[in-house]
């Protein structure tokens, strides 16, 4: 039988929302070995939306795509941790070399793309008549936190946010008016984004029906959008790009997230708040979570879900949802 581990490594998903719907497993863990250390390593924005997560120890920043002097430098950073179980969270070949680069002996992750030799237990991917199938996300962590020892208790997606943050969003907020968050961006591509003006159209429309004051959220990278909602609106949004902290407060804090199938959303489930989910080219199967509150807005096209970037053909999946439907959809979770 084998010993509890004292040292835990984990290796984080390498998106946003990924990483909040690897919240339950990562709880499960720490719930299952209490006594042990649990580092999660992760991108530096990765590790961010994890701030102040109460079932991690430690959080470390490995970069992204190490060259050859940066690898020798974690291989040594990661063998000094001494793990003696590591569980490996993202698809990737990188993450599980670097699992077994790390000298753990446990080295725990998902069978596929050619690492079952780097993990002493490989977990079978999700099939469906003998063919691998989408599944939620958080799910598929959970499975390989239970092959791990760890047990799933049934709660779901969990975060913090600074109270500070919080309370510096808030003063920026007319009280007693309903608080609505745009998230315009999707860093998997431009086939996951709704179009700039009709978010823009959403915030005026949800303005003059209900009086909500709209907060945008946009990150590094997405300055062309937040500005072409900018442009596009009548009425004045709040703008909010201080970081991965003070994104957490905003929806922390807000009634509503409206937006595309990107992290903020998951961040949104995380802080129970509803949300209307604008949904392209990704199927709904990755992210249809039994603790979310609020409605997927779709429509079945004879090309989708392509799970594409960049969309080939007219973006019809995006460009054919009209900007009343949202509203609507909207409406049903704002006081009148």
């Amino acid at each position: 039988m084998l010993s509890s581990p004292r040292r835990i490594l984990v290796f984080l998903p390498n998106w946003l929302g990924d990483v909040v719907m690897c919240t339950p497993a990562l709880r499960a863990l720490k719930r299952r070995y209490p006594d042990a250390v649990v580092t999660a390593a992760g991108k530096a924005s990765c590790c961010a939306v994890l701030d102040g997560f109460s079932w991690v120890d430690a959080l470390i920043s490995i970069p992204e795509r190490p060259g050859v002097l940066q690898s020798m430098a974690l291989r040594k950073a990661l063998r000094a941790l001494a793990p003696e179980l590591a569980v490996v969270f993202p698809h990737s070949f990188r993450a599980a070399w670097l699992a077994w680069l790390s000298g753990a002996r446990r080295r725990v992750g998902l069978d596929r793309g050619g690492r079952r030799f780097l993990l002493t237990e490989a977990v079978p991917r999700h099939r469906e008549g003998g063919r691998p199938a989408p599944r939620y996300t958080a799910l598929e962590y959970l499975e390989v936190a239970e092959a791990a020892g760890a047990t799933r208790d049934g709660a779901g997606l969990e975060l913090a946010a600074d109270p500070g943050e919080v309370d510096a969003v808030r003063a920026g907020l007319e009280p007693g008016r309903p608080v609505v968050c745009i998230a315009p961006g999707a860093a998997f591509g431009p086939s996951k984004r709704w179009l700039p003006e009709r978010f823009a159209a959403v915030a005026d429309a949800l303005h003059r029906s209900h009086g909500a004051q709209c907060v945008l959220l946009t990150g590094p990278g997405e300055e062309d959008t937040r500005a072409a909602v900018l442009a596009a609106a009548e009425t004045p949004l709040i703008a909010s790009s201080g970081g991965i902290g003070r994104l957490k407060a905003s929806i922390a804090a807000c009634d509503l997230l409206i937006g595309n199938d990107s992290g903020p959303r998951h961040i949104a489930i995380a802080f129970g708040k509803p949300v209307v989910c604008i949904m392209g080219s990704t199927s709904p199967a990755y992210t249809e979570s039994p603790w979310e509150r609020g409605e997927v807005v779709r429509i079945d096209v004879d090309c989708g879900p392509c799970q594409k970037p960049v969309c080939v053909t007219d973006h019809r999946c995006m460009t054919g949802i009209g900007v009343e439907r949202v509203v609507s959809a909207a409406a049903r979770f704002l006081r009148p």
